[in-house]
């Protein structure tokens, strides 16, 4: 799709917006490549760091760090809620024109926002990187990311890019569309790519962790590629739809075939070895009972997320907000 850019200036304010979670080890790190990266940056910034219910010295580092520099602010909610609702506070109490999402890890290098700052003031309101080497993981990593990456493009919607994770510039017109976005089950990359305006990539390297262990193992990324799943794509009911026809096939098949061999014994006489056929009965049981469960899995799913939606949560609860400059909202 081709879209009209208008140049624009660099933001009179850009908000950083950092998540963490049981990031004692890796704040010391951040705190001198932040601070060498911000007299760099050809604009004012504040940076929003959100305390994700750690249960470590995390939010004690991130409170004395917010009373040495006035552009720290931390946003600390009563438990962890998840790596999406964190950064989804970030960006309701964000007061700038463009804000950057990043991870605490130092593996997305916060330099790359000088490039991300070129292409907004090209006019662009999404800038994302894009991950050209992904070093310090294991091989195991970088195939299930890469095949996480290509699986949610098909499932979740055609324009979402490859090898690109939270790490972007966004900018005031685009934020305020996805804070009006308020499901409970997030993929912001997916809202990102939804929601539409001018979209294009940096690309970048990715560093090893600076220290400490990765907080998106295996298992959140399943359960991330299944919210995904579920809150943006109805292919997994047409999965079921799909299973059924299959496995309805593989029955009609399996009673043509007695019913051919029925004949062959009946009306045509002919000899057969007996077979009293409890292998063939236990498979299709087996095949037909598997396929309905998931089906009903599936679809028990869905159901959640509604039940889940009418209640009307809130989709996070703040415990406190420190910092000179921020004020907090209503949720």
């Amino acid at each position: 799709m081709k879209y009209f850019l208008e140049i624009r200036k660099n933001p009179n304010l850009l908000s950083i917006i950092i998540p963490c979670y049981n990031e004692e080890s890796v704040l010391p790190y951040l705190k001198d490549r932040l601070n060498l990266f911000l007299k760099t940056l050809p604009a004012k910034a504040e940076v929003i760091f959100v305390n994700d219910g750690s249960d470590d010295h995390t939010i004690f580092q991130l409170v004395e760090w917010s009373k040495e520099d006035p552009r720290i602010q931390v946003v600390s909610l009563s438990r962890n809620f998840g790596h999406q609702i964190a950064v989804t506070a970030g960006m309701d109490y964000a007061k700038g024109d463009a804000i950057v999402i990043m991870d605490a890890d130092l593996q997305d290098p916060p330099e790359v926002i000088l490039e991300m700052l070129a292409k907004y003031r090209d006019g662009y309101d999404v800038v994302y990187g894009q991950r050209l080497a992904r070093s310090g993981e294991s091989f195991f990593k970088k195939v299930t990311a890469w095949a996480f990456y290509r699986i949610m493009k098909v499932l979740v919607h055609k324009d979402l890019p490859l090898d690109s994770g939270d790490f972007r510039l966004i900018s005031r017109r685009c934020l305020d569309a996805l804070n009006g976005l308020r499901e409970n089950h997030r993929f912001l990359r997916g809202m990102n790519a939804w929601i539409g305006f001018p979209q294009t990539p940096v690309f970048y390297n990715r560093d090893p962790r600076v220290a400490g262990e990765t907080k998106y193992p295996l298992r959140k990324m399943l359960k991330l590629a299944m919210n995904a799943a579920v809150s943006f794509s109805p292919l997994p009911l047409r999965f079921s739809l799909g299973l059924g026809i299959i496995v309805a096939i593989i029955g009609f098949a399996v009673g043509a075939y007695a019913l051919f061999r029925a004949f062959q014994h009946f009306i045509l006489q002919m000899p057969i070895v007996y077979n009293p056929g409890w292998a063939t009965i236990v498979t299709l049981i087996c095949l037909i009972g598997g396929s309905i469960l998931i089906s009903i899995g599936i679809l028990g799913e869905y159901i959640a997320r509604i039940f889940e939606e009418s209640k009307g949560r809130p989709l996070y609860v703040v415990e406190f907000v420190k910092g000179k400059t921020i004020k907090s909202k209503k949720k």
